[in-house]
Order: structure tokens, then C-alpha cells, then sequence
């Protein structure tokens, strides 16, 4: 789908893409040809699109062995992959934060920059085979950065914990109408086991999202700051900050947690 064709529709449809959701819509396809290659999509797979806009996606994933549903919030776009393409797929029309996800093997979708960390964080809630999404640059480098970097944050460190992830290719705003300020990038997501284990996984990922909320602060006290554990307290790297240890440092803190608030909830 070029720009052409891209300003076309939206005449047609009365579509006005919203800055508020973040809609811009893909026209170069050999991106698009990509994105759908690098999901390897099996006979027989059940895809999941969130937010098919256009279609620029949805018409190839058609064409591919597997099964389609996509959810998508707004009226006007999902009246148009509804009239588009009837039956051919299975159209939920709502948001995709709130509503649940169908069982499926890809995730395969254009994420809004608006709801990408919901949807991401959503997303590692559920089994499937694999997953690739097309975020903005500076998302897409929360995702895979390394300790110590300013982009090493819960993304971060949830995603490293369900998942391999990586960068497959960068797409510049010129690939997108509207344009957008910035550039995209093309992400895989692979489910796996967990490089280490840990105790409780509630404790660790609530140590994750306090921590890095006060990311500044040294352990010990973004921790006593949320009540996690009374004043006092030695825990592991706990003058330590969050941004500087690495996911299976920080499991060794939630196991301390853990164990401290055990003990005292049976005194």
C-alpha cells in the first residue's frame, strides 16, 4: 500500500488518523512483506492483529496458512476491515488493553505507541509461539537494553525474564503516513523458560515495578518507601539502584522479600 493509496482510502473511509491513539498507518509494503516473514507463520497457526487500521498487515496475513483475528477500537477502521474482508477473518471490536485476547500462536500487529506498554505487558500474560510488532525506535530500545543504560527499565526486565527478544530491523517515519516525529523498528518477541528461577513470581515483578519506579533511589529505600519491608532491613544490593543490576540480581532481592515477608506473616 503506498501513500497514494494510503490517502485514497482514508478519503473514501473518512478515516482521520488520531495523534490521541497514536494511528499512523504503514504504506511501505515490503515492510510489510517482512514483518509477516519474520512471524513464520505455520498451517494452521491462530494469528492475533491488534489494531489492523487499513490493512496494510491484515491482507497478507490472509494470504498466509493461518487463522486471523484482529481487535480494533475504532469505529470507523473496524467498519472498514469488516466490510473489506467479512468472514475471512474474526473482527472483535473493542480495546485491546481491556478485552481478552482470543487463544492464538503469532501476535503479529503495528502497535500504537499510545497503548505499547500495556499491550507488551498484556501479551507476556498469555502462551503463544511468537510474536513481532512494529513500536517506535524508543520503545523498541526499552525492550532489549542492556544493565546500566538509560533505556534498561521493567520492560526491560519482564520481558528478558518470558522472553527473547530482539531488534530485527529499523523503520524510518517516512515508511508511515502520517508521518511521524520519530522512527520505528521491528521487534520478535520468542517465548521461553526463565534463565533463573525465583521464589515467587507476584513478589518479583512487584520489586521490578517499585523499583524502577524510584529507579534513583537505592533499593532499600524504594522498598521501604512501598512497605515492602520494614526499616531496618538488610536485603540483598540494597545501597544498590535498580537501573544497575541485572534480572537475576534483582530475583535475588524479590526471594529475600519473599522469604522476610513469609516469615513475618507467620509470627
Amino acid at each position: 500500500m503506498s501513500k497514494g493509496e494510503t490517502g485514497r482510502l482514508m478519503a473514501e473511509t473518512g478515516i482521520v488518523p488520531r495523534k490521541s491513539r497514536g494511528q499512523n498507518f504503514l504504506t511501505d509494503g515490503r515492510v510489510a512483506d517482512r514483518h509477516i516473514k519474520y512471524a513464520e507463520i505455520e498451517k494452521g497457526d491462530r494469528v492475533l492483529e491488534v489494531g489492523p487500521g487499513l490493512g496494510v498487515l491484515t491482507k497478507r496475513l490472509l494470504e498466509t496458512e493461518g487463522t486471523l483475528t484482529c481487535i480494533e477500537l475504532d469505529e470507523t477502521l473496524a467498519d472498514y476491515i469488516e466490510g473489506e474482508y467479512g468472514d475471512r477473518l474474526t473482527l472483535i471490536r473493542g480495546d485491546a488493553v481491556k478485552v481478552p485476547f482470543p487463544e492464538f500462536d503469532r501476535f503479529v500487529s503495528n502497535l500504537p505507541y499510545s497503548v505499547s506498554t500495556p499491550i507488551i505487558f498484556k501479551l507476556l500474560e498469555y502462551p503463544f509461539k511468537k510474536g513481532v510488532v512494529m513500536v517506535q525506535q524508543e520503545f523498541g530500545d526499552r525492550m532489549v537494553a542492556d544493565v546500566g543504560s538509560p533505556d534498561y527499565s521493567r520492560l526491560t526486565v519482564n520481558l528478558f525474564y518470558r522472553a527473547e527478544c530482539e531488534i530485527l530491523e529499523h523503520v524510518p517515519a517516512s515508511a508511515f503516513k502520517p508521518q511521524p516525529k520519530v522512527d520505528s523498528c521491528l521487534v520478535s518477541i520468542t517465548p521461553r523458560p526463565a534463565p533463573f528461577t525465583v521464589e515467587d513470581e507476584p513478589t518479583f515483578f512487584k520489586v521490578v515495578e517499585v523499583c524502577f519506579s524510584q529507579r534513583r533511589k537505592k533499593i532499600s529505600t524504594a522498598l521501604k518507601n512501598a512497605g515492602m519491608i520494614p526499616k531496618g532491613t538488610d536485603i540483598p544490593y540494597g545501597d544498590e539502584r535498580i537501573e544497575h543490576l541485572r534480572p537475576v540480581e534483582i530475583a535475588e532481592i524479590a526471594d529475600a522479600v519473599f522469604r522476610l515477608r513469609s516469615l513475618r506473616a507467620n509470627l
